[in-house]
């Protein structure tokens, strides 16, 4: 595998009850993150884990956190996560009318900022954005469960987002989210995907990385 590109396991699909574990698992691959999802149960349906379970884990390794947030209002508790322990924070341009503030936020306490996208939302809302974003995150299933389908269209999504990038010399770096394994990960890196986040296929093995 091109060790440009970054693997961001998910730990929505590890076992909860064995973090620690998983985060070890993921320290052997090559070129990893750690994709952390925090759902609200209102902007997507389910509940997963907060600030406090960011914290206690971050000191279990050195690997950047990449915390996606999948909540309302994320301008509300981006403060929290940056001192939770994220490096990059990445939230939804859906969940919040004020997407300049929460890039401004993140920026000057020294992090990293992303701007995720749902599938049916046009990669046009980011063009003001673009210049100042560190990531895009490309859904390419709808957010909030796992062991989702890759969503074919969203792949054109990613493909120009990279034209984008290479029209304007942006430095931007594009991320996929969703059904990712060994058949889907060829079309996506082919688009133009620098960071590949999976779950299920990761953690049961089917996806093949080194």
């Amino acid at each position: 595998m091109d060790n440009k590109i970054v693997l961001s396991p998910s730990l929505l699909s590890a076992d909860f009850s064995d973090l620690g574990g998983a985060l070890k698992e993921i320290e052997k691959t090559d070129g990893s993150w750690v994709h952390i999802d925090v759902m609200d149960g209102h902007f997507v349906p389910q509940v997963t884990y907060g600030q406090p379970v960011i914290k206690s884990i971050r000191k279990c390794s050195a690997l950047p956190f990449d915390v996606h947030l999948m909540i309302e209002k994320p301008e509300m508790s981006i403060p929290s996560y940056i001192e939770s322990g994220a490096d990059y924070i990445t939230f939804h341009a859906e969940a919040t009318a004020h997407a300049d503030l929460c890039i401004q936020m993140i920026h000057n306490a020294g992090k990293k900022a992303g701007v995720a996208l749902c599938p049916s939302t046009p990669v046009s809302v980011l063009e003001e954005l673009l210049p100042y974003i560190d990531l895009v995150l490309v859904m390419t299933v709808n957010p909030g469960w796992g062991g989702q389908k890759l969503i074919p269209y969203t792949v054109e999504k990613v493909r120009k987002l990279a034209d984008i990038r290479r029209r304007e010399g942006l430095g931007f770096l594009i991320s996929v989210d969703g059904g990712v394994n060994s058949k889907t990960l060829p079309l996506v890196l082919e688009a133009g995907t620098d960071v590949v986040v999976s779950g299920s296929s990761f953690f049961t093995g089917e996806l093949k990385w080194n």
